[in-house]
Formats: structure tokens, sequence, C-alpha cells
């Protein structure tokens, strides 16, 4: 973890502007580096990149592995000759403040059904060598995550524990029979994720060159209904006809009477530690390949985690059950090396999440929104963070700051008012300066921050069924006037590119 002081500014693609109903890696995406670029930054946060499922949640993904397809950019198809331009006559008028995941979803499978459909008539032969190359390096995975969504697809979408027992159990005969009469459907979800990465590659190569990193994601748990958890049964607590034991959640704290019931089938890490945690090094090897940085989503669970019996109706009853812990890192340091970690170590932290994280030097997380419903000593207040952390005003599951500072009690609002020295008409800004001028290595801000919105540009409310990960963006990258005013805070608090390694010694 590099310890100069850095900024970053968090959005995810899907938030970004452009006519095809969700935000995607194509020419919006490349203004939006340009934009953050002159502002100053060197940071680009983003969520996990994976094929959202029910609920449109990027931490419920159909696979580890995979990419969202629906992040494909049809201008770059164009580029590539799979579409023509006649192809995009029949576009919708699909929103372009919010996605509209079902219409969205709708047009783009459409595309990319075209694309695929004339790289098979047309065959341009770089791209057939890219393709080959690319279901050959991705193999492990690939299979049979195309496997499962041609299932899935033939299942009318089911989850796959309501797929006949056959292929549920992935008996070999069954398999061989589906993937033989549906060999197409199958290479259909390889090129798309061919596309994916195809693009997604070339974006990171400009982000790289452009001197900027990408903090990306890992989720702790994986969604029950993914390819990871049919193709490989025997790393997770199922019973004999595949359904989870336990299921992932937090207890009830201060914030949920009955805790949270997530939902996800649970590790069977002693499993792992005897394959020397295979799996699990292979899913971080992959999205390093996608990013620069991983944020560790539910650090806590590496040194503990809630067991929930499945069947229960909330988190209320279960035990606390111990991680992997140092084991687990000190596998994953021996195979990769230097640990590009960040710990999200938010939530019930005991003594033993703190230790593994200092154990490894891995950078915390501090929400400066948590900080004012305590006094001075909390440490979430910018002038108790440690140099090694990742300080943010809020996060993609907080509310903007606005929105925060609206709903929160009048003894928040006047702690920090007090705090800032500010009358309520400049907090978002006042916060980010705080978190800019404190001594955390990191700072970083949603875009809806630098913004100033309110409660209507909230990306997730966690625990809320519905409604999450549609806001947009409507600008292509930060205009002129933004990237003045951000680029005079991270020179102000010296976290410029251009600035590092000129401190003065005394």
């Amino acid at each position: 973890m590099s310890y100069e002081r850095q900024a970053g500014i968090l959005l995810h693609p899907t938030s970004l502007s452009g006519p095809d109903g969700i935000g995607d890696v194509g020419p919006a995406a490349y203004q939006w580096v340009d934009s953050i670029k002159k502002a100053g930054f060197s940071l680009w946060q983003v969520l996990p990149l994976g094929p959202t499922g029910y609920g449109d949640s990027p931490y419920q993904c159909f696979s580890a592995f995979a990419g969202n397809p629906y992040l494909v950019s049809p201008a770059l198809l164009l580029e590539d000759g799979l579409l023509h331009t006649s192809d995009l006559s029949e576009r919708p008028a699909l929103p372009l403040n919010y996605v509209d995941y079902g219409a969205a979803i709708h047009w783009k499978n459409y595309l990319l059904h075209l694309a695929y459909s004339r790289f098979c008539r047309i065959h341009p032969p770089l791209m057939v060598d890219e393709f080959n190359e690319y279901q050959l390096a991705e193999k492990d995975w690939l299979e049979d995550f195309s496997v499962f969504m041609a299932i899935k697809e033939e299942m009318d979408g089911k989850a796959w524990n309501e797929w006949p027992k056959e292929l549920r159990k992935r008996k070999t005969t069954a398999l061989k029979s589906f993937t033989e009469s549906h060999a197409e459907a199958i290479e259909y979800h390889q090129f798309r994720q061919f596309l994916f990465s195809r693009q997604w590659n070339q974006l990171h190569t400009y982000v790289s060159n452009s001197g900027i990193k990408i903090i990306g994601d890992i989720p702790l748990f994986v969604a029950y209904d993914s390819a990871d958890v049919w193709a490989n049964p025997d790393l997770f607590f199922l019973d004999k006809e595949g359904d989870p034991e336990f299921v992932a959640g937090v207890p009830p704290d201060y914030f949920s009477a009955t805790g949270q019931l997530w939902g996800n089938p649970l590790y069977k890490w002693e499993y792992h530690r005897q394959t020397d945690y295979t799996w699990w090094i292979a899913r971080i090897k992959s999205t390093l390949s996608l990013f620069d940085l991983i944020r560790l989503d539910h650090f806590r669970g590496f040194a503990g985690y809630w067991e929930i019996p499945a069947g229960m109706p909330t988190a209320e009853k279960g035990r606390w059950v111990p991680g992997p812990g140092a084991d687990f890192l000190s596998r994953v340091q021996q195979v990769l090396g230097r640990l590009p970690i960040i710990a999200e170590d938010l939530g019930e932290i005991t003594s033993d999440v703190i230790e593994l994280r200092d154990k490894f030097n891995l950078p915390g997380m501090k929400i400066f929104q948590f900080s004012f419903a305590s006094d001075p000593t909390d440490p979430f207040l910018p002038h108790n963070y440690p140099v090694n952390c990742v300080a943010y005003t809020g996060t993609h599951d907080n509310d903007t700051t606005i929105g925060w500072y609206h709903t929160a009690p009048e003894s928040e609002r006047d702690f920090c008012r007090r705090y800032l020295a500010c009358d309520s008409s400049g907090i978002p800004w006042e916060m980010i300066r705080a978190v800019w001028q404190s001594v955390a290595r990191i700072a970083v801000a949603p875009l809806q921050d630098f913004l100033s919105l309110d409660t209507s540009a909230r990306m997730n409310f966690p625990g809320k069924l519905g409604g999450n990960w549609t806001w947009r963006t409507t600008g292509s990258g930060l205009s002129d006037e933004l990237i003045t005013r951000i680029r005079e805070f991270n020179w102000l608090y010296n976290r410029l590119p251009e600035l590092q390694g000129k401190t003065k010694k005394r």
C-alpha cells in the first residue's frame, strides 16, 4: 500500500451517463477519467463488477469471477464492427438520470445478441483469435459459469436449487447432454464475458496511463444462486440436497433490533485451509486483474463471523464462529506478495479484528458521517484518524452528506456545525475539507457529495428491497468549475500526485 497522500472519488460505472439506460465502460467512462485526472485525483473507487442478479445488487452476483455484460458499451461495439448504426435505431426512450434495470437489460441483451450473431457470421480473424485465447485463459471458471447461465436461461431464471436433480447435482451424463445440445447458448455467455473483459481491460489500461489507480471491491460472501456455489459445493456448508445449512448476517445492534439476515451460504473454512485456499487465491488474483487496490468487504468476517441456522426469519439466533484469520492472509501474501488491500473494518469490531488488520498493516476505513453521535473522542472524527487509513465522507451504503444532515438528530447536526465551524449550507464541502486535511493517507468522497446532492441521489439503502443502485449522473465527467474547486482542495492538502515526494523534512 502506497504511503503517499492520495485523493479518490467513488462512482460505480452504472452511474455514468449515456443513452443506453445504464452507465457502461465506453466513451463516458473515458471522459470521466480525463476529468478526474484534471481534478488531481489519483484513485477511482468502484463497486464489484460482477453479473448482477435479483435486486440488481453488485454484492449479489451470479459469479465471483465473471463481469457484468450490461457494462459493455454499444459505442465500442460499433467501432469493432459488431454493431451497425442501424442497429441502434430501435433504441427505446430510456431514462438518463437513473437506471430502469428491466428496460436497460432488455435493450442490452438485444444488442449483445446482435453482436454475437454478427461475430459468428463475419468471424473477424483477430477477434476470433482473442476470443479463443480468452476462453483458454479463463477456462477454470468460465466453463462452469457459462453452463450455469445457459441452464438458468433454459429454466426461466430459476435458482439452481430448483433445477432438475440431475443438473442441480451436476451429474456427468446430464451435463454432457445439456452442453452438447446448448453449445451455442453456452458460447454466447462466454462471448459476453469476453466483450466485458476486452472493454474493461482497455479502459483499465487508459486509467493506468492517466496515473490513476482503481479501487475495487471483494464481497466476503458470494450469492447462493451463483456458479460458484453450484460448481463448488464442497466449499460451503450445504446439506445433501444442496441447500444451505447456515447463512451469513450480522447480529442485532444499535441500528437493527433483529440484525441483518443476508442469506449467503457460509464457507467451510477448514476445507479451504486443507486446499491451501486455492479458490480464494484464484478469486483474489482474478480481482487484481480488474483493479489495482481491493477493498475487502466485511473484513471482520475473516476474524470471526455470525453463523445463522438456515431457515431463521431474522438474524437474532446465531453464534460467532472464528474465521480463517492470519492463516488465510499469510497464505495469500505468500502466493501474491504485497497485499494491496483495504480492510472494510466497520460494524461490530472487536480486538481480534483490529489485531488481524494491523498484523498485515492493512489500512482500515473511517466514515465521517458516523462521528457525531458521540463526543470529541470518537474515532471517526478526522482529528483522531491514524495515518494508515482510508477516510470517507460517506460510502455507497450511506446517505449523501446532505441527506444524512437533513435526517440526523439535531444534537448531531449541532455537533457537526460546531466541528466544521459552518452553517448548514456548507456541510458537504466542509466535510470534504475536514477529511482531505486529515492525516489519512487516502481521502475519498462519492461524486454525490462533490455535487452537494440530497437523498434522491443515494446509491444504496441497506435492508431496503428494490430501488437501489439506480442513481446516474447526467454530466459527461466533472464540470470545469468543479474540477477547479476539487483541484484546489487536492493542492491545499497535499493530495495532488505531482506534489508527492516533495515534502520537506525538518
